[in-house]
């Protein structure tokens, strides 16, 4: 993936798969293009203008109208102690929204069967995407 559109256009494809109760984690450093992916997807999903980096509320929601699916846009940048999890109530909320979780190292194996997506930043400036890909998703990845 070369630049931002590239990202975006991956997460306006992921947009044709997700559904509630789907989580998609998006690791990497800063400028490596998560919130990008993010917002491809919301975008993808009817959201009209741009959706801000939740990195100060933590967690920013969409739901219908606005988006044809209920989706928590979540930056766990600034979580410090696993307890401030529960308070967020996001496995409850995966009953009828999906997440789009970045900075997901902040609360290892919350999610193992996440669509877990890392990109990186190569020298080159280009970006590598790698997938772990649950089972519930095999063949929905095979549509991206």
């Amino acid at each position: 993936m070369n630049d931002a559109e590239a990202t975006e256009a991956l997460g306006a494809r992921l947009a044709g798969l997700i559904a509630a109760g789907d989580v998609i984690t998006l690791a990497g450093q800063l400028g490596a293009g998560k919130t990008s992916i993010a917002r491809g997807l919301l975008a993808a999903l009817g959201l009209v203008g741009e959706a801000p980096s939740p990195s100060f509320a933590i967690v920013q929601p969409y739901a219908p109208p606005e988006v044809r699916l209920s989706v928590l846009h979540v930056d766990l940048y600034r979580i410090e102690d696993l307890a401030e999890m529960e308070e967020l109530g996001l496995d409850e909320a995966l009953a009828d929204s999906a997440l789009i979780v970045e900075w997901p190292e902040r609360a290892p194996d919350h999610w193992p069967d996440a669509l877990a997506l890392s990109l990186e930043i190569l020298p080159d400036g280009t970006r590598a995407l790698t997938a772990q890909v649950p089972a519930a998703w095999k063949a929905r990845w095979q549509q991206t």
